[in-house]
C-alpha cells in the first residue's frame, strides 16, 4: 500500500501573517499557502517547503520571514476592476465632489491596498480623459500597500501584455501606455500624478491630507472583526464629512461602525460620514 504523506503544520505561517498583516488564513487554506510558498522555495534555491518551514521556527523575524508574509497577500487586481464602480466614481460621485470643491482647486485620494497598481492607474486614466479641468486643480493622489516589491511595481509602471488586455480598451491602452519591449509602461505623466508608499493597514499610517476619495475595494475581507473596526475608525478620521469611501462589491459596512451612512448607485455600495 502507498505511504501516506503527513498533513504540513502551517501554524507558523498562519500566525505570522496575522500578526503582521492582520489576515486570516482560515483552515482549508492549505492549498494556497502550500502553491505561494512553494513560489519562495524556488526563488530561494531551498530544498522543500519543510526547509522553509523549519527556517522559518528556527530564526527571529527576518527577511525570509518578510517575504513569506509578502507572497501570502492577496495581489488580485487588474484595470477597470468590475466596471461599474468606475463608472459610478466618473459619472456621480467625482462630479458632486468637484462641485463643492471649486473654489480651493484641491482634490485628494487614497487607494489602500493597491497591490501592483491597476486601481490607482485606472482612476488616474479617468481623471485625466474624463475631467481635463484638473490639470488646473493640485492632485494629492497617494496609492498604499504593504508590499515592497508591489510598491516598486507600481513606480515602475510596466505591465504584461496579458495585465493590460484585462480591462485596459484599447483606446486608452495606445493613449496612456507606451511599448516597452514585451510589455507596456504607464506614460510619465500619470506616474507623476500617483504617489506610491510601503504602508500596512495595522500598523501606522501615513500622515494624510483630509481626504475625498478612499478606496479600499476588497481589503476588508481579509480581516477579522476588530481589525475591521479599527480601519473603518481610522478611515472615518481621515474622510472629509462630504467626502467618499468605496468598497468592494461584495464588502459591506454592516454594523462594523456606526459612523458611517450608505449610499447605493445602480446595486453599488459607497460610504459616507453619518452626520
Amino acid at each position: 500500500m502507498p505511504t501516506l504523506t503527513a498533513k504540513r503544520d502551517y501554524s507558523i505561517v498562519r500566525s505570522l501573517v496575522r500578526e503582521r498583516a492582520a489576515i486570516v488564513l482560515e483552515p482549508g487554506k492549505d492549498y494556497l499557502i502550500e502553491s505561494r510558498l512553494d513560489s519562495v522555495v524556488r526563488e530561494l534555491g531551498l530544498s522543500s517547503i519543510d526547509d522553509l518551514l523549519s527556517r522559518l521556527r528556527g530564526t527571529r523575524y527576518s527577511v525570509l520571514h518578510e517575504k513569506v508574509v509578502e507572497v501570502m497577500t492577496t495581489n488580485e487586481t487588474s484595470f477597470f476592476r468590475d466596471r461599474i464602480p468606475f463608472e459610478i466614481f466618473a459619472n456621480v460621485l467625482l462630479p458632486d465632489v468637484l462641485a463643492r470643491r471649486d473654489r480651493d482647486r484641491v482634490l485628494s485620494l487614497w487607494c489602500g491596498a493597491c497591490s501592483s497598481g491597476q486601481e490607482p492607474y485606472t482612476i488616474a486614466i479617468l481623471l485625466r480623459e474624463r475631467f481635463p479641468e484638473l490639470r488646473h486643480w493640485r492632485i494629492r493622489f497617494f496609492a498604499t500597500d504593504i508590499s515592497p516589491s508591489m510598491i516598486a511595481r507600481c513606480r515602475q509602471g510596466c505591465y504584461s501584455e496579458m495585465e493590460v488586455r484585462r480591462g485596459m480598451p484599447e483606446t486608452l491602452l495606445t493613449k496612456y501606455f507606451r511599448r516597452c519591449g514585451t510589455q507596456w509602461e504607464v506614460v510619465d505623466e500619470l506616474k507623476m500624478m500617483v504617489t506610491f508608499q510601503t504602508m500596512n493597514l495595522i500598523g501606522t499610517w501615513l500622515s494624510f491630507p483630509r481626504l475625498d476619495f478612499v478606496f479600499l475595494r476588497n481589503v476588508l475581507i481579509y480581516f477579522d472583526l476588530e481589525t475591521k473596526k479599527m480601519i473603518l475608525r481610522k478611515v472615518r478620521s481621515q474622510l472629509a464629512p462630504d467626502g467618499y469611501l468605496i468598497l468592494g462589491g461584495t464588502e459591506t459596512i454592516g454594523n462594523l461602525d456606526d459612523g458611517f451612512e450608505r449610499l447605493d448607485y445602480r446595486g453599488i455600495s459607497c460610504y459616507r460620514v453619518r452626520t
